[in-house]
């Protein structure tokens, strides 16, 4: 079987395209990162969601991205709430975070001996940051493929283009775990917050697409 590397937050995008790649054939090894977010409770999530799809391993990478800061979700900056997404880069940015992450994915890839690297990056119904962009993706995986022994990788990122409310329907299509998922930047005693951007976007796709929403709010 073809094999490839899924980057695993925890989150709905990430968790449909572990199914999305686990249903296309392939031998999933899914990635994770314990990086000092403060939104910690979506490894758990990562682990979970890991289990249910089927994965031939899950590694969670430990990195302390406290030491950079920089971000809401990595330094002692308020997460913004109930916020008009759309106007500029939010500070729950975290710098090059994607990059970071990808190049991760890529040496590991080269190691089990995958070509194909799964990202959940969206560019419709997202909250600005740049390294989610197409452009990104595509220069990025230019870097992968002059900077490797082998070369031949590609990144895939099959729900860069869709809405909140095309993911939340091809989750359910795939059979994805959406109720083992987390994606709060804020949470509150492991429960969503209701008002961050990532629980705007998500609470905006599950209503559009007429789905209801697995997860515990605590608003």
């Amino acid at each position: 079987m073809k094999k490839c590397v899924v980057l695993l937050s925890g989150g709905l995008d990430s968790c449909t395209c572990a199914a999305i790649a686990k249903n296309g054939g392939y031998e999933v090894y899914a990635m994770s990162f314990d990086y000092g977010q403060r939104h910690k409770v979506e490894v758990s999530s990562a682990r979970a969601v890991a289990d249910a799809v089927g994965v031939v391993e899950h590694k969670v990478v430990e990195i302390d991205l406290r030491q950079i800061g920089g971000s809401a979700l990595t330094s002692d900056i308020d997460v913004p709430k109930d916020r008009e997404i759309g106007e500029g880069v939010p500070v729950t940015y975290v710098p090059f975070r994607n990059a970071i992450f990808l190049g991760f994915a890529t040496a590991w890839a080269e190691v089990v001996g995958a070509h194909d690297v799964f990202v959940g990056v969206n560019a419709v119904d997202y909250s600005g940051y740049p390294d989610c962009r197409g452009e990104f993706i595509s220069a990025f995986e230019k870097v992968m493929n002059l900077g490797t022994k082998c070369g031949g990788f590609r990144i895939i990122a099959p729900l860069l283009k869709m809405s909140k409310k095309e993911i939340v329907l091809r989750a359910v299509k795939e059979g994805a775990p959406i109720e083992l998922t987390h994606s709060c930047y804020s949470p509150v005693s492991g429960k969503a917050c209701g008002r961050c951007d990532s629980c705007q976007l998500r609470l905006k796709g599950f209503l559009e697409a007429g789905v209801s929403d697995p997860v515990e709010y605590c608003d």
